[in-house]
């Protein structure tokens, strides 16, 4: 059991950049971006590209940069060419399964099993163990990521990607300039969701082409499950509730695998379920203290 937990929480950690990223767009800046299955799978394909090249620490800042330049497609279809932004992450989506597979040479998978990573090597400098290592990276990187964006959402420019997605047309009366702070909000959210896709492909060692499937579900369920589990106060509380809600869907996930709940082709079944029951919870809530003031005025 304590091995399924370590593996929970490491593996919660991952998503929890990826999660973070999904906050971004779903959240602060108010848009559903579903460039993020694309953009999370051209993560994967740039780390497990440059990795095998010998360079697996240089693989995860190209995938950063790759992450970011897919969110910038999207906002300029959305800002430029007046796509709507559902259609426009649609759109990107599409087209990165194609370029995806040519950055991965045209295959579908790419096995880093006699590549280094960055795992690798911290395990032959450090001398610790595999488990010991990968727990130690995957949580030092989040809380990297999570102390970054606590600090740029506090800057001016920070604020001024806040207020856009609290109220657009105000922030453009205010003279912003709306579809800039749009395409950096929408490039960030990509950023983190493509560096998350290359710790998971070195984390796992093997790169598919179809490990973006669902993650806009595993995002959505991170925001969600976190939001009920810690709130939503500002948007510091935010993003740290986020990395909880992604290691505590990773837990379910893991327990319900364990228990046989669902063979494990249902997993996708299983998070669909655990989406719609965090979105029934709220209105349940609300409706039982709608109740209980019904009956204390009676």
């Amino acid at each position: 059991m304590a091995l399924l937990l370590t593996g929970a929480i490491q593996l919660g950690m991952i998503y929890a950049i990826m999660a973070m990223g999904v906050f971004i767009s779903f959240r602060i800046l108010n848009v559903p971006d579903l460039t993020v299955e694309g953009s999370f799978t051209l993560g994967v394909a740039v780390s497990a590209v440059v990795a095998t090249k010998g360079h697996p620490v240089l693989a995860l800042f190209c995938a950063l940069l790759a992450g970011a330049a897919a969110g910038l497609v999207t906002s300029f279809l959305h800002t430029k060419i007046r796509i709507q932004t559902i259609l426009a992450g649609i759109l990107t989506m599409t087209s990165l399964y194609t370029i995806n597979l040519a950055i991965m040479g045209g295959r579908a998978n790419i096995s880093l099993f006699a590549s280094e990573t960055v795992l690798t090597l911290l395990e032959k400098s450090t001398g610790l163990s595999s488990g010991m290592v990968k727990t130690i990276v995957t949580i030092a990187v989040t809380a990297i990521v999570f102390a970054l964006l606590s600090l740029f959402f506090k800057t001016r420019f920070g604020l001024k990607i806040r207020a856009t997605g609290d109220n657009e047309e105000m922030v453009r009366a205010s003279s912003i300039n709306a579809s800039v702070t749009k395409c950096a909000g929408l490039m960030l959210g990509n950023a983190c969701v493509a560096l998350s896709g290359a710790m998971l492909c070195q984390y796992q060692k093997s790169a598919d082409i179809s490990l973006g499937a669902g993650m806009v579900v595993v995002g959505l369920a991170s925001v969600i499950i976190g939001e009920a589990l810690v709130g939503k106060r500002n948007v510091i509380l935010g993003i740290l509730s986020v990395v909880v809600g992604s290691v505590a869907y990773q837990i379910i996930i893991a327990i319900a695998l364990k228990v046989r709940l669902l063979p494990a082709y249902g997993l996708k079944l299983i998070s669909a379920c655990i989406v719609a029951i965090s979105l029934t919870l709220p209105v349940v809530r609300d409706e039982i203290k709608k109740v209980r003031r019904g009956k204390k005025n009676v």
